[in-house]
Protein backbone atom coordinates (compact mmCIF):
# COMPACT_ATOMS: atom_id res chain seq x y z
CA UNK A 1 0.00 0.00 0.00
CA UNK A 2 1.25 3.46 -0.84
CA UNK A 3 2.46 4.97 2.46
CA UNK A 4 0.09 7.56 3.87
CA UNK A 5 2.91 10.11 4.18
CA UNK A 6 3.53 10.11 0.39
CA UNK A 7 1.81 13.13 -1.15
CA UNK A 8 -0.11 12.38 -4.36
CA UNK A 9 0.63 14.63 -7.32
CA UNK A 10 -2.16 15.22 -9.82
CA UNK A 11 -2.05 16.50 -13.40
CA UNK A 12 -3.48 20.02 -13.57
CA UNK A 13 -5.58 19.45 -16.71
CA UNK A 14 -7.70 16.54 -15.51
CA UNK A 15 -6.72 15.70 -11.94
CA UNK A 16 -5.22 12.32 -12.93
CA UNK A 17 -2.68 11.12 -10.38
CA UNK A 18 0.82 10.97 -11.91
CA UNK A 19 2.79 9.75 -8.91
CA UNK A 20 3.83 10.75 -5.44
CA UNK A 21 6.21 12.98 -3.53
CA UNK A 22 7.99 10.73 -1.04
CA UNK A 23 9.68 12.53 1.87
CA UNK A 24 13.47 12.32 2.02
CA UNK A 25 16.09 13.70 4.38
CA UNK A 26 16.57 17.41 5.05
CA UNK A 27 13.04 18.36 3.99
CA UNK A 28 13.57 17.15 0.43
CA UNK A 29 11.32 14.76 -1.47
CA UNK A 30 11.62 12.16 -4.21
CA UNK A 31 9.24 11.97 -7.17
CA UNK A 32 8.01 8.36 -7.42
CA UNK A 33 5.83 6.55 -9.93
CA UNK A 34 2.50 4.95 -9.12
CA UNK A 35 4.40 1.70 -8.41
CA UNK A 36 6.85 3.45 -6.07
CA UNK A 37 9.92 3.69 -8.33
CA UNK A 38 11.99 6.87 -7.93
CA UNK A 39 12.11 9.08 -11.02
CA UNK A 40 14.83 11.44 -9.79
CA UNK A 41 17.15 12.16 -6.91
CA UNK A 42 15.77 13.96 -3.83
CA UNK A 43 15.05 17.63 -4.42
CA UNK A 44 12.64 20.32 -3.41
CA UNK A 45 8.92 19.76 -3.88
CA UNK A 46 8.70 21.98 -6.98
CA UNK A 47 11.45 19.99 -8.72
CA UNK A 48 9.75 16.71 -7.79
CA UNK A 49 6.42 17.93 -9.16
CA UNK A 50 8.13 19.11 -12.36
CA UNK A 51 9.73 15.66 -12.80
CA UNK A 52 6.34 13.97 -12.47
CA UNK A 53 4.72 16.47 -14.84
CA UNK A 54 7.43 15.99 -17.48
CA UNK A 55 7.11 12.19 -17.46
CA UNK A 56 3.34 12.05 -17.01
CA UNK A 57 2.07 8.48 -17.21
CA UNK A 58 4.33 7.50 -20.12
CA UNK A 59 6.26 5.10 -17.89
CA UNK A 60 3.18 2.87 -17.70
CA UNK A 61 3.67 1.95 -21.38
CA UNK A 62 7.36 1.10 -20.95
CA UNK A 63 8.84 -2.33 -20.44
CA UNK A 64 9.81 -3.17 -16.90
CA UNK A 65 11.97 -5.91 -15.39
CA UNK A 66 10.50 -8.21 -12.75
CA UNK A 67 12.84 -10.11 -10.46
CA UNK A 68 11.49 -13.52 -9.48
CA UNK A 69 12.94 -15.56 -6.60
CA UNK A 70 13.34 -18.70 -8.72
CA UNK A 71 15.11 -17.00 -11.64
CA UNK A 72 18.52 -15.37 -11.89
CA UNK A 73 17.65 -13.13 -14.86
CA UNK A 74 14.72 -10.70 -14.56
CA UNK A 75 11.62 -11.19 -16.70
CA UNK A 76 10.51 -8.50 -19.13
CA UNK A 77 6.99 -7.31 -18.26
CA UNK A 78 4.52 -4.54 -18.96
CA UNK A 79 2.24 -2.89 -16.44
CA UNK A 80 -1.40 -3.74 -17.12
CA UNK A 81 -3.05 -2.24 -14.05
CA UNK A 82 -1.93 -0.18 -11.08
CA UNK A 83 -3.64 1.01 -7.92
CA UNK A 84 -2.53 2.25 -4.51
CA UNK A 85 -2.27 -1.30 -3.12
CA UNK A 86 -1.39 -3.55 -6.09
CA UNK A 87 0.20 -3.53 -9.52
CA UNK A 88 -0.45 -6.18 -12.14
CA UNK A 89 2.26 -6.91 -14.70
CA UNK A 90 2.14 -9.20 -17.74
CA UNK A 91 4.94 -11.38 -19.11
CA UNK A 92 6.25 -10.02 -22.43
CA UNK A 93 9.47 -12.05 -22.31
CA UNK A 94 9.55 -14.65 -25.09
CA UNK A 95 12.63 -16.20 -23.44
CA UNK A 96 10.86 -16.98 -20.17
CA UNK A 97 9.30 -20.39 -20.73
CA UNK A 98 8.17 -21.03 -17.14
CA UNK A 99 5.14 -18.77 -17.67
CA UNK A 100 3.01 -18.20 -20.76
CA UNK A 101 3.39 -14.98 -22.70
CA UNK A 102 0.84 -12.64 -21.12
CA UNK A 103 0.91 -14.41 -17.73
CA UNK A 104 0.02 -11.85 -15.04
CA UNK A 105 1.74 -11.39 -11.69
CA UNK A 106 0.26 -9.24 -8.94
CA UNK A 107 2.65 -7.33 -6.68
CA UNK A 108 2.22 -5.13 -3.66
CA UNK A 109 2.78 -1.41 -4.13
CA UNK A 110 5.33 -0.01 -3.64
CA UNK A 111 7.01 -2.79 -5.61
CA UNK A 112 10.49 -1.94 -4.29
CA UNK A 113 13.41 -3.52 -6.15
CA UNK A 114 11.39 -6.41 -7.60
CA UNK A 115 10.08 -4.16 -10.37
CA UNK A 116 12.29 -1.68 -12.17
CA UNK A 117 12.29 0.06 -15.55
CA UNK A 118 14.00 -1.88 -18.34
CA UNK A 119 15.79 1.28 -19.40
CA UNK A 120 17.77 3.48 -17.07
Amino acid sequence: MIPAHWEPHHRDEDGEILGYLAPAEDGLCVPVTLVGHALAEPGDADDARAALDSVGLSYLADRWLLTLPEREEPVSVQIVEVGPARVRVANVDFGYEEADFGHVWELDVPADDRLRPARS
